[in-house]
């Protein structure tokens, strides 16, 4: 096998593998990361810090202060040496002297990098993914404090990317859970929706081409028998986008048009077949989700919200407030169930908007 011009790890195939289970390379910033950097450079006085991640053949960073590439080649990677050794911090004090580093050209040219130390990343299989690392133009000695303190930090990082992983499969869960209650009645919603599709243009909203309030209306009708006769839970979850407002006064009533195609667009890409989205007036929304208990209906309002707030918007960001409600004998009215998801929809606006609140209805 051809030599790749850095050291890989005995057990590289298993590395990669935890690497793509965090699902972390190739997402944008995230204020956690960038925290982690400020003091891993503070601690050290140093003008540049990385947080790397090693990819097949590169080094992908999720944050950085002090350069502007966002990956480099694994082959001039100082990061690709020291996950080699997952139980040591790796030191260079002085890269124009170490026989690994004096010819790279992250030394002999910009940005001329003299003293490197690296805390592996360490998942809890032993598995070196990346590293938090420190680098500066002159080189330098290091104290066994500070050596100690890049190892916390990098096991508050690893912490941390467990957490999220842990919470990505805990809300598959719950989806998966919902979605085998519904199955119980795919037979009959099936017949069900071949009706709601010849209804006619009265019941679309005429801007998003997605249903209007009529609609919305007799789709809660619909859903609350059902549970009545057969059981089961239904949730809805109203959606106001913030300041909408300011973006009207500020770009006019065509662009917000457009902001409000947009945002239907986003939320419908995110449903489940069983979902309807309907237009509530002016910049509110409301998703129905049956067969939908409130935990599942959270998850699924958190996913709207961040999928709006991440979006790519051309004027400037965009972001929503959503309320959530839940019933699970269908003894409620369509618009009491509306004003619970209201209520906590106003909850979320009293908080600072741009956040999800959910009020139980049994």
């Amino acid at each position: 096998m051809d030599d790749p011009g850095y050291p890989v790890p005995e057990n590289e195939e298993r590395r990669l593998d935890s690497l793509r289970k965090y699902q972390i390379l190739d997402t944008p910033p995230q204020q956690i990361y960038d925290d982690f950097l400020a003091i891993a450079s503070a601690i050290f006085g140093c003008p540049i810090a990385q947080l790397s991640f090693v990819d097949s053949d590169r080094q992908w960073f999720k944050a950085r202060i002090g350069i502007e590439q966002q990956e480099t080649p694994r082959d001039i990677a100082f990061c690709a040496h020291a996950i080699v050794k997952p139980e040591e911090v790796m030191i260079v004090k002085d890269a124009s002297e170490d026989p690994r580093f004096k010819d790279n050209p992250l030394v002999t040219s910009h940005p001329h990098v003299r003293f490197y130390a690296g805390a592996p990343l360490v998942t809890p299989d032993g598995d070196a993914v990346g590293t938090v690392c420190v680098l500066d133009r002159e080189p330098r000695d290091v104290t066994p404090e500070q050596q100690e303190a890049l190892r916390v930090l990098s096991r508050q990082i690893v912490d941390v990317l467990e957490l999220r992983r842990g919470v990505a499969e805990l809300e598959y869960l719950v989806l998966q859970q919902d979605a085998r209650v519904e199955e119980l009645e795919e037979a009959r919603r099936g017949l069900e929706d071949s009706e709601r599709n010849l209804r006619t243009q009265s019941m679309t909203d005429h801007l998003t081409g997605i249903g209007n309030r009529r609609a919305l209306e007799s789709r809660l009708k619909d859903e609350l028998s059902r549970i009545q006769r057969n059981g089961g839970a239904l949730s809805v979850a109203m959606i106001d986008l913030d300041h909408f407002k300011d973006f009207n006064d500020d770009f006019g009533h065509m662009e917000g048009d457009h902001a409000l195609v947009s945002v239907a667009s986003l939320l419908e890409s995110g449903l489940r077949a069983q979902d309807y989205l309907a237009r509530f007036g002016g910049e509110e929304f409301v998703v129905v989700l049956p067969g939908t208990r409130i935990r599942g209906a959270m998850v699924m309002a958190e996913r709207f919200r961040r999928t709006v707030q991440r979006a790519s918007w051309a004027k400037r960001p965009l972001t929503i407030s959503v309320g959530v409600a839940c019933t699970e004998d269908g003894a409620i009215e369509s618009g009491d169930l509306l004003r619970q998801a209201d209520e906590a929809l106003y909850r979320s606006k009293e908080q600072g908007r741009n956040r999800v609140n959910g009020t139980g209805i049994e």
